[in-house]
């Protein structure tokens, strides 16, 4: 839709907005505060009492989550005035999840582009436009194949033998690509090479237990974005959905239960989505007041299907 919206249409809900200092800093500001309660919860998880240890990989857990909403700030340019900085601060924030910070941006851009037609390529697994079921949402829930799926692009990046399967990807781009997974098979490398140094125990506490409980975290966090919205349009007013939410859940998700602003307009800075949702409520189909009422509209939706033979 254009930014010169017709009277009865949204007047600035597709409007672009560039980052600004006082973006940067708001950023910055999340970074900080993710290192503050990153490093919480590794004093919490490394003590000897195990209901304050189960806390502290709870808390990691939640980080590692958090920490992929904010690559998906950088990778959309959105955080800072400069490129640069998004690539240097996204690879890292998406190693505990095992998410790829370039190959993320890639299939992530093409599925704002080719959002409610047969070419969206969503990166995480859970497809919204197939049957809703159980066992389905079990399956997006404990998508723990996935992991290994990173595990094999790290090999085929390794030896050479990566390669794009959503179309054409520049070389340069590639070469990002085949190197993020290179680092991330690093850094993997480096934490097994400590447990079998003897220290597995600080591996299992800080990253592997806390990645266990992120993946299903992240499925529920990623779920009401396009789940039960008009998967046959491009029209972002009705195929996406949004959350007014808490402070609370808008700093956790950093944004995304916007999706619909996010969708609008998907360079604005995410700090800035909030000033355009009162548009969204007066114009979108599918608008939430929290994610408990989602997860009703969800739980009603599964009652009232038909029944499997």
């Amino acid at each position: 839709m254009p930014d010169d919206a017709s009277p009865t249409g949204p007047a600035t809900l597709f409007t672009r907005l560039k980052v600004t200092p006082a973006d940067e800093l708001v950023f910055v500001a999340k970074l900080a505060l993710l290192a503050v309660l990153t490093s919480g919860g590794v004093i919490l998880a490394l003590q000897q009492n195990l209901w304050a240890a189960a806390l502290g990989i709870v808390v990691l857990a939640a980080m590692f989550t958090h920490a992929v909403e904010l690559q998906h700030q950088c990778l959309h340019h959105s955080a800072f005035r400069r490129a640069l900085p998004h690539r240097l601060i996204g690879v890292p924030l998406g190693i505990p999840l095992f998410v790829v910070y370039s190959h993320y941006r890639v299939r992530h851009l093409q599925h704002h582009r080719f959002l409610g037609t047969p070419q969206d390529t969503e990166f995480f697994g859970f497809d919204t436009r197939g049957p809703l079921t159980p066992r389905a949402l079990l399956r997006g829930l404990l998508d723990y194949p996935r992991l290994g799926a990173v595990a094999k692009d790290v090999v085929r990046a390794a030896t050479g033998r990566w390669s794009y399967e959503f179309g054409h990807v520049a070389p340069a781009m590639r070469r990002r690509i085949v190197t993020e997974h290179v680092l991330l098979g690093a850094a993997v490398a480096g934490l097994a090479g400590l447990a079998l140094l003897g220290h597995g125990e600080y591996v299992l506490r800080l990253w592997a237990l806390p990645l266990l409980l992120a993946v299903p975290l992240h499925f529920l966090v990623e779920l009401p974005e396009h789940l039960l919205c008009d998967t046959e349009t491009t029209d972002v007013l009705r195929n996406t959905r949004s959350i007014r939410g808490s402070w609370l859940s808008t700093w956790f998700t950093n944004g995304n239960n916007l999706h619909i602003e996010h969708h609008a307009a998907m360079t604005v800075p995410i700090n800035r989505l909030g000033e355009r949702h009162a548009e969204t409520r007066s114009f979108a189909v599918h608008v939430e007041r929290s994610y408990a009422g989602f997860y009703r509209v969800l739980w009603q939706a599964l009652r009232s299907r038909p029944t499997e033979p």
